[in-house]
């Protein structure tokens, strides 16, 4: 196992769980910190082995979306949708849950791919890795780009983000802004396509100037890149598979990978105990698990992302309405695996969002 991030201590740890000798290798040492907006939707948690409520920090039940910094609507869940956490908090949650549940953990330490005697090898080393390439797995894999801060509540009012996640729309093309509340911060961040990286500061001065911060209130910024596969992109071959970002699996519309994550080392575990036990020949059932599992979910955020590309006020028109919040809510919460498992009313501004994606 290549990575201690999510994907790998998870994968991990499922591994482990079913009886498997498990290696996990990092070159980091942690607690380490990771660039993430930090939200963990109701249906990711769903999909954790391991319960992360130790090390979360804030319930968001509220979700406030914006039009360009003006017209908004606020949507309460009739539970709580997302739960804050920090990386550096969660991945060493996770490692240590994998550590106790008897994997092996190497910390500082790299690993010559090439000269790796394991029976498999899981890529989990996340939008940066080298495994991937080593392996021969993930070509056509591209990147969009995020920048984000922190800002302490100090400088920011407290009340008016309590449990309440902003995203701020259809102004960044491919992506959006957002400010995710933590214990004692706010994470305000931005994200988009490739092209965007040069003007990505200028989209985060606009985003702090909406809220009454000055862009230097921000600290800890960074950059990174959001991996994104292509359908058919192979993440499976041979003693060889990817999890998590190193396979591009992220949402293409929110940028959230956590619950790819998730279900990627569950079907990662699932495919490599097989293959351990001679029932398979080969990894690729996991490649084909992966499709049928992600792809619905996915081909809809598409759909999305390019609706609010390329006609942003008849997307927001569409989006705005409590029958796609309905739909949200229900996404969120884990009830639907995809919008095009909703039924009734709420279909209908979903057939015009397809529409307008298209």
């Amino acid at each position: 196992m290549i990575g201690g991030g999510p994907a790998g201590s998870t994968t991990a740890y499922r591994l482990a769980a079913a009886g498997a000798s498990v290696l996990l290798v990092d070159k980091a040492r942690f607690p380490r910190d990771k660039p993430c907006g930090g939200g963990l939707t109701l249906r990711a948690v769903r999909q954790c082995p391991v319960d992360p409520g130790p090390v979360v920090e804030e319930e968001v039940d509220l979700v406030e979306l914006r039009f360009r910094f003006g017209d908004s609507v606020v949507r309460r869940a009739a539970a709580p949708v997302i739960l804050m956490t920090q990386r550096r908090r969660l991945d060493a949650f996770l490692l240590d849950a994998a550590r106790e549940r008897g994997v092996e953990v190497r910390e500082g330490t790299t690993v010559d791919v090439g000269r790796v005697a394991a029976d498999v090898i899981v890529g989990a080393d996340g939008a940066n890795g080298t495994t991937a390439r080593a392996v021969g797995l993930g070509a056509g894999i591209f990147h969009g780009v995020a920048f984000e801060g922190n800002v302490p509540f100090d400088r920011l009012d407290r009340r008016r983000y309590e449990r309440r996640a902003v995203i701020e729309l259809a102004d960044i093309p491919g992506g959006y802004g957002w400010l995710f509340p933590k214990a004692d911060h706010a994470n305000v961040g931005v994200g988009g396509w490739y092209g965007e990286g040069p003007r990505l500061r200028e989209h985060l001065r606009r985003v702090c100037e909406a809220h009454g911060l000055e862009p230097d209130a921000l600290e800890e910024l960074r950059g990174h890149r959001l991996p994104l596969r292509p359908p058919g992109t192979p993440i499976a071959g041979g003693r060889a598979l990817l999890v998590g970002d190193a396979a591009g699996l992220i949402d293409p519309v929110s940028g959230d990978g956590m619950y790819e994550c998730f279900v990627s080392s569950r079907l990662a575990a699932a495919a490599i105990v097989d293959f351990l036990a001679g029932r398979t020949s080969s990894l690729t059932p996991y490649q084909t698990a992966v499709e049928a599992e992600l792809a619905p979910l996915h081909r809809a955020s598409w759909r999305l992302k390019q609706a609010l590309d390329r006609w942003p006020r008849a997307s927001w028109s569409l989006a705005r309405t409590a029958l796609v919040w309905r739909t949200i809510e229900r996404l969120l919460q884990g009830e639907l695996e995809s919008p095009d498992e909703q039924r009734g009313l709420a279909r209908l501004p979903l057939r015009g969002l397809a529409l307008l994606g298209r």
